[in-house]
């Protein structure tokens, strides 16, 4: 059976072809990402061409989410965002504008700092005439100062590790993870684990030790969705790293149907 917690896959490169990702939601892809830091508008409206051809093909449902780019820079940590910037810049809302003509399904914030940058998001989208969903995702110190009030602000939110990991100590970073996800959970709220969960299949057919216990304690902790970035935007074995985290989901997932019988 398809596992219950969903996985996102982001299209690049290695996942365009029509033939490539019909076979990654053969895997049980189920979520679409698309890039907005990287490419343009027509290369994203051919990728959602791509999604909603097989969507028909399929016969499933597969929802897109793009992932704005926000005020990010680069640093020799790798990516962070520019303080004092608005978290929505101008690419951004006519990323968000190309996204409610094209219909797309949610849209990803990033280096959301407070819900009020959830709420102006949201008011811009309805100026646009959107009402597409909105994930915050979490890349800063202030989002897990605030995180109550973001993930009651959001429609779902997002542990996006590899910009968080820049923004805050890294020995911190699994004990920030497991209170979004607590949070997000008590709240009702779908949580998204994000970034290196499979990092190594973007060059090798098989995963370490280390990323497979990760993406099983993203599940156990309840997380509702894992998403996959550069593992099938640009790697070498995009199919067998979605077919990798459905059987380590399905597997987390068994598991906790049975720690549960066996409480009763």
């Amino acid at each position: 059976m398809p596992s219950k917690a969903q996985i996102i896959v982001t299209i690049g490169p290695a996942s365009s072809n029509e033939a490539v990702f019909t076979s990654m939601t053969a895997c049980q892809a189920d979520i679409a990402r698309l890039n907005f830091a990287w490419g343009d508008f027509a290369e994203k409206s051919a990728q959602i061409d791509t999604v909603r051809s097989v969507e028909n093909k399929i016969g499933r449902k597969l929802p897109i989410i793009a992932d704005l780019s926000g005020p990010r820079v680069q640093n020799e940590n790798g990516h962070t965002y520019q303080k004092g910037a608005s978290v929505l810049t101008n690419e951004d809302i006519e990323s968000m504008k190309f996204c409610v003509e094209k219909n797309v399904d949610y849209i990803a914030l990033s280096f959301i700092g407070s819900a009020q940058d959830v709420d102006d998001a949201r008011a811009a989208l309805t100026k646009l005439g959107g009402t597409q969903k909105l994930i915050a995702k979490i890349e800063r110190a202030e989002a897990l100062a605030d995180i109550d009030s973001i993930v009651e602000s959001a429609d779902a939110v997002m542990v996006a590790r590899g910009d968080l990991g820049t923004n805050i100590p890294i020995e911190t970073l699994p004990f920030a993870q497991a209170k979004i996800i607590a949070v997000a959970n008590a709240a009702g709220k779908p949580v998204i684990t994000a970034t290196e969960m499979l990092l190594s299949m973007k060059e090798k057919s098989f995963p370490t030790r280390a990323e497979v216990t990760d993406v099983a304690n993203a599940i156990l902790q309840g997380s509702d969705a894992v998403m996959l970035s550069e593992e099938t935007s640009v790697g070498k074995y995009p199919v067998e790293a979605v077919a990798m985290m459905e059987k380590i989901v399905n597997e987390a997932e068994r598991h906790m149907k049975e720690r549960a019988f066996n409480a009763l």
